[in-house]
């Protein structure tokens, strides 16, 4: 019998089921990323919080989980929570399809199924194509980290803020307001 070996598609992603869970087109492969319930109160905290600071000062837009962005390497990921800055859509227009720029912000909550290698990766493919900073939440432990780049990462403890640095410049909240 003949095995067909076929790469999955920006289609196939498309036509994902619209099952609760995070779809993304990976190196040619759908991955499925089983989020939680304390993964989605997070995210949703976070949206609360920087969707009206950001329409309030004019600054760009939030967009949620289901806003893909395709990456220079073919992949197609769906940060939990991103902010694009005004002016980075050609003629502010909002693509209808999975976005060609890359986000400003790309924030990852972490859900109890997550690999550290996995999210690394997925850090890594943020930076590369652009992105200038990335909030990786991880409500287990009760902390996050902040890249600015593959080197320089900070970590957040709980009793500590995210800021938006010049990226979301004036946004600052804090970490405990989040994970409640």
């Amino acid at each position: 019998m003949a095995t067909i070996n076929s790469r999955a598609t920006e289609g196939d992603l498309r036509n994902a089921p619209e099952d609760g869970q995070k779809h993304e087109l990976v190196d040619g492969a759908i991955v499925v990323s089983p989020a939680g319930t304390r993964h989605g109160l997070v995210s949703v905290r976070l949206s609360s919080r920087l969707g009206p600071f950001v329409e309030a000062h004019d600054l760009g837009y939030v967009v949620d989980s289901s806003t893909g962005f395709r990456l220079p390497n073919g992949n197609v990921r769906l940060p939990d929570v991103a902010f694009v800055a005004r002016g980075r859509f050609p003629d502010e227009r909002v693509p209808e399809d999975f976005s060609d720029i890359p986000p400003d912000l790309a924030v990852e909550v972490l859900s109890p199924s997550d690999r550290p290698r996995f999210v690394l990766d997925k850090v890594g493919e943020y930076l590369q194509a652009g992105v200038r900073l990335v909030w990786v939440i991880d409500p287990r432990r009760r902390r996050a980290a902040v890249y600015r780049s593959a080197t320089e990462v900070r970590e957040v403890l709980e009793d500590g803020v995210l800021d938006g640095e010049d990226v979301v410049r004036g946004f600052a909240c804090p970490l405990a307001d989040l994970l409640g």
